[in-house]
């Protein structure tokens, strides 16, 4: 697949001739406020921009506040996923630092939600200077348990779940959402399973196997940005709670702090976002 840039725009085109896909245009960015200061707010697996609907009446009254889709999205022309190019999450941060150059941002705060939170540290591991705040929220650096580290998964867990997406993703679907959401709520677990059926199932399959068998542990000690908090919720069936301590142990910053939100699930932008706003209130100094 040939890759062009265009350096002056930021823009990053896919494919030839007419068949072209300009990166920025298929990532969807939305900015919404006018604040002086910009946040990035980025998607976990299966999720989309739309994830951040409730917070956003509240953040853009003191942000300029972008969101985006990411690469696998259902909102996204699927022609842009190549699972060989998106087979690590090192694509997924280059995107991110075309679209933010694009959009000319040079200073940001970043909230990135699940694996969007290590696709910020690898985004700010190249470009410190351009991250003020990283906020990693139900974020890990590796889902797999292994001796000496609690990821939260045995790899049997795992290729449970890459078959059921690869023999009836039809039925996975409505098993896995409630899972992840990990409260009884039918608003959010709806949301989260409309955004999975807008995926393509071989697309989901990809995404997948890359998050769930990845290992960035390496990455966090290589994070030297001024500010970063870590919020994890108590209770979260994907990621454990000792993974939010283990990032702050890890990241090269040394300034890292860990904020435990007093609720269940993976998605607390749906399940609980007055919880989480008022912990991002606290951190950005916004009282």
């Amino acid at each position: 697949m040939e890759m062009s840039t265009a350096a002056a725009s930021g823009e990053v085109c896919y494919g030839g001739g007419e068949s072209n896909i300009n990166l920025v245009e298929a990532l969807n960015p939305k900015v919404y406020g006018n604040g002086s200061m910009d946040l990035d707010l980025a998607h976990g697996f299966g999720a989309d921009q739309g994830v951040w609907h409730l917070l956003l009446p509240y953040l853009t009254v003191w942000f300029r506040v972008v969101v985006f889709d990411l690469a696998f999205s259902g909102n996204v022309n699927p022609k842009l996923y190549d699972p060989t190019k998106y087979s690590s999450l090192d694509s997924y941060a280059r995107d991110l630092l075309s679209l933010l150059d694009h959009l000319g941002v040079k200073k940001t705060l970043y909230v990135g939600h699940s694996m969007s939170a290590m696709i910020g540290c690898l985004a700010a591991a190249q470009r410190p200077q351009l991250f003020e705040h990283l906020i990693l929220l139900c974020g890990s650096p590796r889902y797999l348990n292994e001796e000496g580290y609690n990821g939260g998964l045995e790899r049997y867990q795992v290729d449970a779940i890459l078959n059921q997406i690869d023999q009836n993703f039809t039925s996975w679907v409505p098993t896995f959402a409630p899972k992840v959401v990990g409260v009884n709520d039918e608003s959010a677990i709806r949301e989260f399973e409309l955004s999975l059926r807008r995926m393509k199932p071989e697309t989901t399959l990809s995404v997948a196997k890359t998050v769930f068998l990845s290992d960035l542990r390496d990455v966090l000690p290589k994070v030297r940005v001024p500010n970063c908090t870590i919020i994890q919720s108590k209770m979260d069936l994907v990621v454990p709670k000792s993974v939010a301590f283990y990032i702050k142990e890890k990241l090269g910053d040394g300034n890292a702090v860990v904020e435990m939100l007093e609720t269940e699930g993976h998605l607390p932008q749906l399940t609980a976002h007055l919880s989480l706003l008022e912990v991002l209130k606290k951190v950005l100094h916004l009282y």
